[in-house]
């Protein structure tokens, strides 16, 4: 410490010295802090604790509040929102399904947002030096949704090469998928017979494009179109994310924006064709009796939980680059509805379209079985008589077939099981539900192909797929990319063509002929129960190890304002609950369900579910334990002291960072300051240095070692104060 500096001129004087680090970091003349150190223990038998603070203090902002809520919701507003959360609709009683998913988005969905938004933007880290932050023995759960990014970024991006593919075949008319290809064999011309028996669609997707393998033990090489298309992609995502929020944010004024461009379109376009309302219709019409069922309320909560990219990392990557006054809560209500209002307009769009085909699917029907009705009326095995006279058959309604159909039924009680004749009923062709790459590849593209300038709403369709797609990667990203540069000197360009690199190498995997099955399997297994475990531990250490009140504190002294009551009970009690419920009703559901997939058997054309081989079991279950491994780990290596927690130096740049962001507020009041609050609220963390080297620890210091129940640093603790820190897990009281 230079010897004009004022402490140490006040500590070769004999005057009583009562200042704070935050009156030091505030009026102190300007220190070297990489090569300074801090003494407070007054004798020189203690070592020295070092405070490094890293070169980069400098850390990057958003241009514009716009820019900053664009990138959030260009990250949770993703293809789950397109091909997911209408098939749970569908499936979970229409629109009596939106009663349990609100509620669940209210108590549980929105609490966990503004958590992670506030932690982000408070501590301003990412995901690992957040929660190294707040309780260093569970810093694991940085790592945890660090490696879950890095399997979910890995098939994800795969998803991206599939649309790029099918972005690029739509430039022509008309669709190479609207018809069932022909084999020559001379002079004979046949269809071929997987495409017939299946549909061209179906055929195009999983012979044409995936050229898949009927079994996942059949690797069948690597597939050279899917390879480039992933290739493609993940060069744009690397040119999106390399600048970090200084290219992803300019990027995100397009990729966000486009989808709603494209789904309005869809919308105007889907209402003016015929059958449009009956699938809307169809859709939100509520089976109240559902509302019952406890798979419906499990389902609406994953979904809700996994809309928002809780537990990514993300949201908070993207909320450290916030100023510290910002107003997080508004975020998070807003960026909430916005998701939650995206998806309800996505299911307008999907069952508008369904409706659509439908209605072309059971035109067909009433043709082809009008056509076997005839050719019965002439071999005399039907009477005319049993057909009304006002009914013309080559032109036959829907309504006149089912009259029809009835009187056949009835008068050929017997024999109607040998005619093969079918009913026709619309809402069977609605209720056929489909998700994910069946709605997206298959059912909605064979729609398409009936529009009018089909090739025009295909091209739209999948380049919104791809932003959709590219708004969600620039977050996984930003969740991997941002906790590692906080924590290393590394070069971010380097870094991140270094991992998009690594990825595409290891996404090799998912570009084979059986590379689809794979993505099945790291879908239904490398996120789902680690992000929850992720997510609860998140919570509880919030609520639980920190201290909900303390939080609350924090807010108040952050934002300006105390959020309202009701959060500390959802954060407390409601949120854990819940989780705790959802994740042993996922544990339950994986327990009974046998694993499997469905692989596309050729020779049958059509799919059916094959159990994993006892190799990709293991693979299953190496996929969840090296997502969860690293918070055991963590957690038993900083208990023994076996690693360093690291708190020293992330404290320090925060609470420097923090008063960088404080001194520019200066139309605001100091009372309500983060280092200076209220009287009578829980004071900020302060360390009051005494000439006679004792200090004195405020016992609610914010620090990086809270769960220890230790001060602002560990070496701020008088020589006479006993050093064995209480159990980390102990909870604040609240009360």
């Amino acid at each position: 410490m230079p010897k004009n500096s004022k402490v140490t001129q006040r500590a070769q004087s004999h005057e009583h010295v009562t200042e704070s680090v935050a009156d030091l970091l505030a009026h102190e003349e300007p220190l070297d802090y990489k090569n300074s150190s801090l003494n407070v223990s007054g004798t020189g038998s203690n070592k020295v604790p070092q405070i490094q603070v890293p070169d980069n203090e400098e850390r990057p902002a958003w241009n514009s509040k716009l820019q900053y809520i664009l990138a959030q919701v260009g990250f949770s507003v993703g293809l789950g929102n397109v091909w997911r959360f209408p098939y749970l609709c569908q499936k979970n009683g229409g629109g009596a399904y939106l009663v349990p998913y609100f509620i669940l988005l209210l108590i549980i969905g929105i609490p966990l947002f503004f958590l992670e938004l506030a932690v982000g933007q408070k501590i301003r880290r990412g995901s690992i030096g957040v929660w190294n932050y707040v309780c260093p023995r569970l810093g694991g759960i940085g790592m945890s949704s660090l490696m879950v990014c890095g399997f979910v970024g890995l098939y994800y991006n795969v998803i991206i090469g599939w649309s790029i593919f099918y972005f690029f075949q739509s430039f022509q008319y008309p669709l190479p998928w609207s018809d069932c290809p022909i084999r020559r064999n001379g002079t004979l011309a046949i269809v071929e017979p997987e495409c017939e028996k299946s549909s061209a669609t179906t055929y195009f997707w999983y012979r044409q494009t995936l050229n898949t393998t009927s079994t996942i033990a059949e690797s069948g090489g690597l597939n050279v179109k899917m390879t480039l298309s992933l290739l493609v992609a993940w060069i744009i995502v690397c040119l999106a994310v390399i600048k970090g929020i200084a290219s992803s944010g300019k990027v995100m004024y397009f990729s966000s924006l486009f989808p709603y461009v494209v789904l309005f379109c869809f919308l105007v376009r889907g209402l003016m064709l015929k059958g449009s309302v009956d699938g809307i219709a169809h859709m939100f019409t509520p089976k109240l009796e559902k509302m019952l069922e406890p798979q419906v309320w499990r389902e609406a909560a994953t979904q809700v939980f996994f809309a928002l990219g809780l537990g990514f990392g993300g949201v908070i990557a993207f909320s450290s680059y916030n100023k510290i006054d910002n107003n997080c809560h508004f975020d998070a209500v807003l960026v909430s509805f916005i998701n939650f209002l995206t998806s309800i307009l996505a299911t307008l769009v999907v069952f508008a379209v369904l409706g659509f085909k439908a209605n072309i699917m059971n035109e067909k029907c009433v043709a082809e079985n009008a056509d076997k009705i005839l050719g019965y009326l002439n071999s005399n095995v039907l009477s005319h008589d049993l057909i009304p006279p006002h009914v013309n058959l080559s032109h036959l309604s829907r309504t006149d077939y089912m009259d029809i159909y009835s009187v056949i039924r009835t008068v050929k009680e017997d024999s109607f099981g040998t005619m093969g004749l079918e009913p026709c009923v619309l809402e069977d062709e609605l209720n056929k539900a489909v998700q994910g790459t069946g709605l997206a590849f298959i059912a909605f593209t064979e729609a398409m192909t009936h529009f009018p300038a089909s090739p025009f709403w295909s091209v739209m369709f999948f380049f919104m797929l791809i932003n959709l797609g590219l708004g969600s990667m620039i977050g996984t990203m930003t969740g991997i990319t941002t906790p590692i540069l906080d924590a290393y000197k590394v070069q971010k360009e380097l870094l991140t063509v270094g991992c998009c690199i690594v990825a595409f190498l290891c996404g090799l995997l998912f570009v084979q002929r059986s590379g689809n099955y794979f993505v099945t399997m790291f879908d239904d297994y490398s996120a789902g129960l680690p992000l929850t475990v992720v997510v609860i531990l998140e919570n509880l250490s919030v609520a639980w190890v920190y201290g909900t009140k303390r939080f609350m504190q924090d807010l108040e002294d952050m934002l300006g304002f105390r959020p309202c009551k009701i959060y500390f009970y959802l954060w407390k009690y409601v949120s854990p609950f819940c989780l705790i419920i959802l994740i042993s009703a996922s544990i339950i559901e994986m327990t009974i369900s046998p694993p499997g997939y469905n692989a596309w058997v050729q020779e049958l054309a059509q799919e059916r579910f094959q159990s994993y081989p006892p190799w990709a079991l293991a693979m299953c279950f190496a996929l969840i334990v090296l997502a969860m491994l690293p918070l055991p780990l963590v957690f038993i290596a900083r208990h023994f002291n076996l690693i360093s927690d690291g708190s020293n130096k992330l404290s320090v740049s925060y609470c420097r960072n923090m008063m960088k962001d404080m001194s520019n507020l200066e139309e605001q009041d100091e009372a309500r300051s983060i280092l200076r609050p209220k009287p009578g609220s829980v004071p900020a963390p302060k360390i009051y240095l005494t000439p006679a080297g004792n200090s004195s620890v405020d016992p609610n210091a914010l620090s990086p070692s809270s769960c220890y129940g230790m001060g602002y640093q560990n070496a701020a603790i008088s020589p006479t104060t006993p050093t064995t820190p209480p159990s980390p897990l102990t909870p604040e009281s609240d009360s």
